[in-house]
C-alpha cells in the first residue's frame, strides 16, 4: 500500500490486493449478471426499501448521519420521479445492538411491509444475525457500514452488498500506522464480537508484520459496563501504545486509562468509537482525556466530501435535525442511490432483479458511462446506456462478492477539547 507522510485519505485503490480475496471466494455465490435493458421513461416503479439503523444501543451515534444520508438520497430520487417513474418509500427501524436486540422486533416489522431491499444493518454483528433471514427472503441487503471481513465469503445468494470497505483494509492501515508512529509494543482492548475480534486480528497481523509485538489483547462482552480487569491486564504489559476496538464502551474505557496515567497521545481508536466526546456529544468526556489520541474511519476525507456534507447538513436542517457527525453518511447516501439506479436499470422492484444490476451500475462490470448524481445516471439509463455511478463515498465498483473495490481509510487526531480533525503528522 502506498502511503503519504500524512497518511490522509489512504486509498484502497492502491491496495486492491489486500481487499481482493481471490475473486469469488469459496462459500460465496457470484453476483448474477443481468441482461441489459432500457427502462421505460415515465414507468411505474414503486420501490419500498427498509432501513435498519442504530437509534439505540452502543452504536447509536452512527444513526443520525446514516438515516439522514438515506433520506437525502430518497428525496433526490423522488424529485425526479416524474421523469423516471421511480418513487421510493423508506421504512425505518431501530437495529439497536446485540445487547438490546432491538432488531429482533424491528426487522419483522420492516419485512412485513413487503420491502424489496434493506439498507443496513450498521453493525457487522447485527447484520450477521439477520443476513440469512433477509437474503433468504429474496431481499437485497446493502449495508452502509459493515466492515466485518467474513461477509466477503458469506453464502448470501448474491444478495448482500456493502458500500464500506472490509476491515482487512482498516486493520492493515491502523496496524502499520501505529508502528510508523514509533510503537514497538501494542496492547489491545477488544469487544468480543465478530467486528471486534476480526478487526483486532487484522491490526495485530499488520503491526507484527511491521516488526512490533502485541503484548496483551483482553476482550470484553458487548453488554459489559466495567472494564477494570481488561485495563489492568493491558497496562501491566506496559505497551507503547493501546488500541481500543469497541463501540460506545470507549466512553468508559478512555477516562479509566487516563486516570491510570496512560498518555492519550499513544491511544488509538477505530471507526466504531471515533465519536464526538465533547459536551455536545452523546458521551461527553472531560476535556483533555483524548489529547493526541488518533483513530481510523473508512470513507473519503472531509475535503473530498465537503460539498456533499454541506448539502447533507442543509437537508438535515430542513428536517429539523442538527447534524454534527457525518460518519458513514456518504456511504448511506450511496447505498440507497445504487439500489434506486439498479431498480431503474432493471425496470423492476424485485430484490433479485435489483441485485443483478448493482455490480453493473457501479462500474464493477461492463464499460459504463461515468455519472455522479442520480439524475445524470437516470438520464443515461433512460437513453439506453450502461452507467458507472461514482458515489459520494467512493467509486464503489462492487466486485463479485458485493464488496466495493475502492475505498479510503482516513486518520484523525483529537484536540484538547475532544474534537477530532484529520491527522496532520
Amino acid at each position: 500500500m502506498v502511503r503519504s507522510k500524512k497518511l490522509l485519505g489512504i486509498a484502497a485503490l492502491g491496495a486492491v490486493a489486500a481487499l481482493t480475496l481471490a475473486g469469488c471466494a469459496a462459500g460465496t455465490t457470484e453476483k448474477p449478471a443481468a441482461e441489459a435493458s432500457k427502462p421505460a421513461a415515465g414507468g411505474d416503479l414503486a420501490l419500498k426499501v427498509g432501513m435498519l439503523a442504530p437509534s439505540s444501543g452502543s452504536l447509536s451515534f452512527l444513526g443520525p448521519p446514516q438515516i439522514l444520508g438515506v433520506q437525502y438520497a430518497q428525496s433526490l430520487v423522488n424529485e425526479y420521479s416524474d421523469k423516471t417513474g421511480l418513487e421510493i418509500e423508506v421504512v425505518l427501524g431501530d437495529e439497536g445492538d446485540t445487547d438490546n436486540k432491538a432488531y429482533e422486533t424491528e426487522l419483522p416489522k420492516i419485512l412485513g411491509e413487503d420491502v424489496s431491499a434493506l439498507i443496513g444493518a450498521a453493525s457487522s454483528a447485527v447484520s450477521k444475525q439477520i443476513i440469512d433471514t433477509v437474503t433468504g427472503a429474496g431481499i437485497v441487503q446493502v449495508s452502509t457500514s459493515n466492515t466485518g471481513a467474513f461477509f466477503t465469503t458469506y453464502e448470501d445468494n448474491g444478495l448482500y452488498f456493502r458500500t464500506a470497505p472490509s476491515d482487512v483494509l482498516q486493520g492493515d492501515v491502523l496496524g502499520n500506522f501505529i508502528a510508523e508512529q514509533g510503537a514497538q509494543t501494542l496492547g489491545l482492548i477488544v469487544m468480543n464480537d465478530d467486528y471486534g475480534t476480526g478487526l483486532a486480528g487484522f491490526v495485530t497481523d499488520a503491526f507484527e508484520a511491521a516488526g512490533g509485538e502485541v503484548v496483551a489483547a483482553p476482550t470484553f462482552n458487548p453488554g459489559d459496563t466495567s472494564f477494570d480487569a481488561q485495563i489492568s491486564e493491558v497496562l501491566a504489559a506496559k505497551p507503547d501504545a493501546v488500541a481500543v476496538i469497541s463501540f460506545a464502551q470507549a466512553a468508559t474505557i478512555i477516562p479509566a486509562l487516563n486516570e491510570k496515567g496512560f498518555d492519550s497521545s499513544n491511544l488509538y481508536l477505530v471507526d466504531g468509537n471515533v465519536a464526538d466526546y465533547t459536551s455536545a456529544g452523546d458521551n461527553p468526556l472531560p476535556a483533555g482525556v483524548l489529547t493526541g489520541a488518533k483513530g481510523t474511519i473508512p470513507g473519503p476525507t472531509p475535503e473530498q466530501v465537503a460539498s456533499f456534507n454541506e448539502k447533507l447538513k442543509a437537508f438535515a436542517t430542513e428536517q429539523g435535525e442538527d447534524l454534527k457527525s457525518f460518519t458513514y453518511g456518504p456511504e448511506a447516501f450511496d447505498a440507497l442511490t445504487v439500489v434506486a439506479l439498479a431498480s431503474l436499470a432493471s425496470g423492476s422492484t424485485d430484490g433479485k432483479d435489483i441485485a443483478a444490476k448493482l455490480q453493473e451500475v457501479t462500474g464493477g462490470s461492463g464499460d459504463g458511462e461515468k455519472c455522479e448524481t442520480f439524475a445524470d445516471c437516470a438520464d443515461l439509463l433512460l437513453d439506453g446506456k450502461t452507467i458507472d455511478y461514482d458515489g459520494a463515498s467512493s467509486e464503489i465498483k462492487f466486485d463479485d462478492n458485493g464488496d466495493p473495490e475502492g475505498g479510503y481509510i482516513n486518520l484523525y487526531e483529537y484536540a484538547d477539547d475532544n474534537t477530532f480533525a484529520p491527522f496532520e503528522g
